[in-house]
């Protein structure tokens, strides 16, 4: 078994709270492991007793498929979740059962998310493309559960979060107007924090001359 799934299986197991969440990272791992289309085909007929190994191919792979992404599935659910649905015959039910459940996002969860993405600030010190990455984090779980934040104000969030050290960034960065997306934000500021890093070793190097 691989480090991603394992990682996948055991980072974020599904309680009910954490369900979008879920159900993404269930998607990545499915579609990593080309599992993913029994929760969209059907079962192939099952072939004849007598039936070739090329004509058995279809209906054997599907089951294989599907034995799999259910053991994910089951693996990476609590104890009363995996119990519930332990019994279902393929993927495609546990997951509409789960749908059912959990699929309309819960206004805790989605205000959880957002405020996690608006509270998080910047250590003095610390990495900003960590920081940033973090963000973009509390972004993706606060759309996973029905949050709609437009860019700009995604770009005005972050760099609100920001330490004292991009102070001057910011502020040129306001005062010009600067169209940027998170990618392109973000290198900016990693280009920024280590020209300031620069500076401050050639100011090192001059003191102690």
């Amino acid at each position: 078994m691989s480090n991603l799934i394992i990682i996948l299986l055991v980072t974020e197991k599904l309680d009910g709270d954490n369900y979008a969440k879920w159900k993404s990272n269930m998607n990545i791992l499915l579609i990593c492991e080309d599992y993913k289309f029994v929760l969209v085909d059907e079962c192939p007929p099952e072939p004849a007793a007598n039936a070739t190994k090329t004509a058995r191919e279809p209906y054997d792979r599907w089951i294989k498929a599907n034995n799999k992404a259910k053991c994910f599935m089951l693996a990476s659910m609590s104890d009363v979740l995996c119990k519930k649905h332990e019994e279902m015959e393929t993927a495609y039910e546990i997951m509409e059962s789960l749908e059912a459940m959990f699929g309309a996002p819960s206004e805790k969860a989605r205000l959880d998310a957002v405020r996690a993405f608006m509270n998080d600030k910047m250590k003095k010190g610390s990495s900003v493309k960590a920081h940033v990455l973090n963000m973009i984090d509390h972004l993706h779980d606060a759309e996973l559960n029905g949050a709609r934040i437009d860019e700009a104000t995604q770009l005005g969030i972050i760099l609100e979060s920001l330490s004292p050290d991009f102070h001057e960034f910011v502020n040129n960065f306001v005062m010009n107007k600067k169209k940027s997306n998170l990618t392109e934000l973000m290198n900016d500021l990693q280009n920024f924090e280590s020209t300031n890093q620069a500076k401050g070793r050639r100011s090192k190097c001059c003191s102690c001359r």
